[in-house]
C-alpha cells in the first residue's frame, strides 16, 4: 500500500492538514487499514522534501500545518495511478514458505499443516462475510476493501486445495523427497526475471 500516494489523492481534493488526512485516509478505506499519525507526518515531510506537497508558512510541523499539492505531486499521482504495480515475481508469502519448509522437514504432515490453514482462512472468509453484510450500502471503501480481501482469501483456499491434491497424488505419499530447491530459480526462469 502506498501511504505516499494515498495522502496525494487526499491532497487533491484540496489543502489539508495531517490529522484530517489521516481521518479521511482511515475513513476512506473502510477502517481496515490504521494509520499512524506520525507515519503521516513523516510522509508529508518527504513528499515536501520531494516537492510533491508544500504548506503554509505557518511554522513548525503540527496539527494544523496545511498541507497542498503540488504540480508535480499532481503529476506523480497520475503516473502512480496509471503504472501497473510490478507482479512478475511471486511475493515472499509466509504460507508458501511453510508449505515448501513443510515438504523437506522430516516427519511433517504437510496435508496436516495445509488443512490447519485451510480451516483458518476459511474462517477468515466468513468473519469478512459478515463485517460485509453489516457495513451499510453507503460504505463503498469498505465494501471493495472486504470483496478484495474476500477474492484473496478464496485464490488462497484453491492453491492450498491445489496443493493438497498434488500431495495425494505422490507415488506412495513421500513427500520428504520432493525437490523444492531449484524451483525459485526455474520460476525466474519461465517468467523471464533475473535477480
Amino acid at each position: 500500500m502506498s501511504v505516499r500516494h494515498a495522502l496525494l489523492a487526499l491532497l487533491s481534493e484540496g489543502p489539508k492538514y495531517g490529522l484530517l488526512l489521516r481521518q479521511e485516509f482511515e475513513a476512506g478505506t473502510g477502517e481496515v487499514w490504521p494509520l499512524n499519525v506520525g507515519q503521516v507526518y513523516t510522509t508529508l515531510q518527504r513528499l515536501e522534501r520531494d516537492g510533491l506537497v508544500a504548506s503554509d508558512d505557518g511554522g513548525d510541523d503540527g496539527p494544523q500545518k496545511v498541507f497542498r499539492i503540488t504540480e508535480p505531486g499532481v503529476e506523480e499521482l497520475d503516473e502512480w495511478l496509471h503504472t501497473p504495480p510490478d507482479m512478475s515475481s511471486p511475493p515472499r508469502d509466509e504460507l508458501v514458505i511453510k508449505v515448501l519448509v513443510a515438504l523437506r522437514l522430516p516427519g511433517a504432515e504437510v496435508g496436516e499443516v495445509v488443512q490447519v490453514h485451510r480451516r483458518q482462512l476459511v474462517e477468515l472468509m466468513q468473519q469478512y462475510t459478515r463485517l460485509k453484510e453489516d457495513a451499510a450500502e453507503d460504505e463503498l471503501g469498505l465494501a471493495l476493501v472486504v470483496d478484495a480481501e474476500l477474492f484473496r482469501l478464496d485464490a488462497v483456499i484453491r492453491w492450498l486445495d491445489a496443493v493438497d491434491g498434488r500431495l495425494k497424488r505422490l507415488p506412495g505419499r513421500i513427500v520428504s523427497t520432493v525437490r523444492t530447491r531449484t524451483a525459485p530459480e526455474r520460476l525466474r526462469r519461465r517468467v523471464g526475471v533475473r535477480r
